[in-house]
C-alpha cells in the first residue's frame, strides 16, 4: 500500500482549493454534481437494459429461423452417416 506523504497532502489541499474556487465561481454546489452523476449512471443503466432487451429480442427472432435449419442439417448428416 502506498504511503501518504506530506507532499501528497499538500497536493490534495491545493487541488481542493482550486476546485472549490472554480465551483464557487461557477455557482455549482456539490449536491448538484452528485445528482448529475447519479442521473448519468441511471441513464447508462437504462441504456444497458434497453440494448440488452433488444439483443435478446434479436437472438430469439434469429433462433426461430436458425435453430430449425441447423436441426434439419444435423439430423440429415446423422441419418446419412448411419446409412
Amino acid at each position: 500500500m502506498p504511503r501518504i506523504t506530506l507532499a501528497t497532502v499538500v497536493k490534495l489541499v491545493v487541488a481542493s482549493i482550486l476546485v472549490g474556487a472554480a465551483m464557487a465561481y461557477l455557482d455549482v454546489q456539490p449536491l448538484q454534481v452528485w445528482r448529475w452523476l447519479a442521473d448519468k449512471v441511471g441513464d447508462v443503466a437504462a441504456n444497458i437494459r434497453h440494448y440488452a432487451g433488444r439483443a435478446v429480442t434479436y437472438l430469439l427472432l434469429g433462433a426461430v429461423v436458425v435453430v430449425p435449419i441447423w436441426l434439419v442439417f444435423y439430423l440429415w448428416r446423422a441419418l446419412r452417416g448411419k446409412g
